[in-house]
């Protein structure tokens, strides 16, 4: 069962995730966008929306940071582990409340909002559902364990084990001893990429970076000799007698 777990599992979400964005992409590219509903309901998103996504970058950077970055990597760089986990678990802590209230507004605004409410499909709620256990499970571990609770050092199993999937090299018997709501969040984020492709989450493929180079409009004038100016039509009728 481990082996099923810790191994198999999550590549065969990877092989979900890469092929079901060529599937997407082939079949359904007039899909690939956000479906805003900007125009529907504009006040509760306006406050939403930026919390949750700068929740979710700052959730994002912090899971690089601590699955990605060995802990021989800080302790070369000067960096003490108690000073690491402190900041990680405050900033954790911080940029989860900031998700945690964008998803509560944004999830709210469909609910309390009927023309926002029935644009709402199928799969968005599966998404909201499938974000909303990962959200509770995350702050479940930072708050609860990290914070409040004796704390537990996932850089030493989680993360080996997390670089060792894309290593080709997972070690699964790091996880049998993690806590438990560490198990269920890395099962849960591989289950999340395997349900990203069929979802709104596609968009994140399409954020408009080349408007951070692209050249600035140039204007250019008219080539050629400036036409002549057209007689104003007081003038057309003096000249024919009309």
């Amino acid at each position: 069962m481990n082996t099923v777990i810790w191994i198999a599992l999550p590549y065969l979400c990877l092989v979900v995730f890469v092929g079901g964005h060529i599937w997407r992409w082939r079949h359904d590219q007039f899909g690939w966008t956000t479906h805003t509903s900007q125009l529907l309901e504009n006040r509760i998103l306006r406050l939403g929306s930026p919390l949750f996504h700068l929740g979710a970058f700052g959730a994002i950077g912090g899971h690089a940071m601590g699955l990605l970055v060995p802990a021989s990597v800080t302790a070369w760089l000067g960096v003490p582990e108690h000073l690491y986990h402190l900041v990680a678990v405050w900033a954790g802590t911080v940029t989860g409340v900031m998700l945690v209230a964008g998803f509560v507004l944004l999830v709210a605004r469909r609910v309390v909002n009927r023309r926002v409410r029935r644009k709402t499909t199928p799969m968005d709620r599966v998404l909201y559902a499938a974000l909303a256990v990962m959200i509770g499970l995350g702050m479940a571990a930072t708050v609860v364990v990290n914070l409040f609770g004796p704390g537990y050092d996932y850089r030493e199993t989680v993360a080996v084990w997390f670089r060792g999937v894309f290593l080709f090299s997972p070690r699964g018997d790091l996880m049998t001893g993690a806590p438990l709501v560490y198990q269920l969040h890395a099962v849960g984020g591989f289950l999340l990429l395997a349900l990203w492709p069929f979802t709104r989450l596609v968009h994140v493929w399409s954020a408009p970076l080349a408007y951070l180079w692209r050249p600035y409009v140039v204007y250019r004038t008219r080539q050629g000799p400036v036409p002549p100016a057209q007689p104003s039509p007081a003038a057309v009728r003096e000249a024919t007698g009309r």
